[in-house]
């Protein structure tokens, strides 16, 4: 006989099976971290109006921001790959290393011709534009998702009206309820230890950047922080934007931003086990 323990068991197993199968991580992970923002705007307010407002003031207020650094990033990119490349170019020769492109229409030309043919290139465009409406989309449902988690009472919000008290269906709801409480909370454990760590990280790298005057550094410091809340992978992204953009200055600043990266995240490991323990 399946007890509702085990049946609760199976449900998140389930759950998380699913989540794999239909490829919806993303949604997954945006109601995860909606949830979490809510509880600790409540936790701040005392208020579930007022920590819902603020936190659709905040979303708004990310959203206004990330189409602002794109579009700045977009503008950017051909200012800093027209000085970067010229200087890896000659560090190239003189090693007789051959590279494909010269400036920024030579690289974008490989790109496209990495990617193929011209209708091909545009079919990939559409496609990634696709996925990315997807995952707006998704995002969208998981903010309104994670809203009603935080309003709902529970699996069983008429269990006082039931007949017979802790019957099989409200015990059964418990145990689920139970679950998916235990899931959440190793989920805000380590993306509390995260969101610490990505901002003792971008405190560190602003006062590096600005310190070296490096070029486009508001854009930077905002890339380190929605990186460093990606472990391990976002980090080599935000390394690998500030290394380049440093060799639009000078190789001896990009190597020394390199080499300062490399002792801070050196600096994260201990922090991340001193804070998750």
């Amino acid at each position: 006989m399946i007890t509702p323990t085990r049946l609760s068991y199976a449900v998140l197993a389930f759950t998380i099976v699913l989540v794999g199968v239909l490829n919806l991580g993303v949604p997954l992970l945006v109601v995860l971290f909606s949830y979490f923002a809510l509880r600790q705007l409540y936790y701040l307010t005392k208020r579930k109006w007022l920590a819902l407002i603020l936190f659709a003031v905040g979303v708004a207020g990310v959203a206004a921001a990330a189409a602002y650094f794109t579009r700045a990033a977009i503008l950017a990119l051909p200012d800093v790959a027209d000085t970067s490349i010229p200087p890896a170019s000659a560090w190239a020769q003189k090693r007789a290393i051959e590279l494909p492109f010269t400036d920024f229409e030579s690289l974008r030309q490989v790109v496209t011709d990495t990617l193929g043919q011209e209708g091909h290139y545009l079919r990939n465009v559409a496609n990634f534009a696709k996925s990315v409406t997807a995952v707006l989309v998704f995002s969208i449902l998981g903010i309104v998702a994670a809203g009603s988690l935080f309003f709902k009472t529970g699996l069983d919000p008429h269990r006082a009206t039931h007949r017979v008290k802790n019957n099989l269906y409200s015990v059964c709801c418990d145990e689920v309820s139970t679950r998916f409480r235990d899931f959440y909370r190793s989920f805000a454990t380590v993306m509390g230890a995260q969101l610490t760590i990505s901002l003792i990280n971008t405190t560190l790298t602003a006062i590096f950047l600005l310190a070296v005057h490096m070029p486009h550094a508001t854009l930077l410091i905002a890339v380190t922080f929605l990186c460093g809340l990606v472990p391990i992978v976002g980090n080599l992204v935000s390394n690998t934007i500030i290394v380049f953009v440093g060799l639009t200055v000078s190789l001896k600043l990009a190597i020394s931003a390199l080499v300062f990266l490399v002792v801070i995240h050196k600096l994260e490991y201990l922090l991340n086990s001193k804070i998750i323990g």
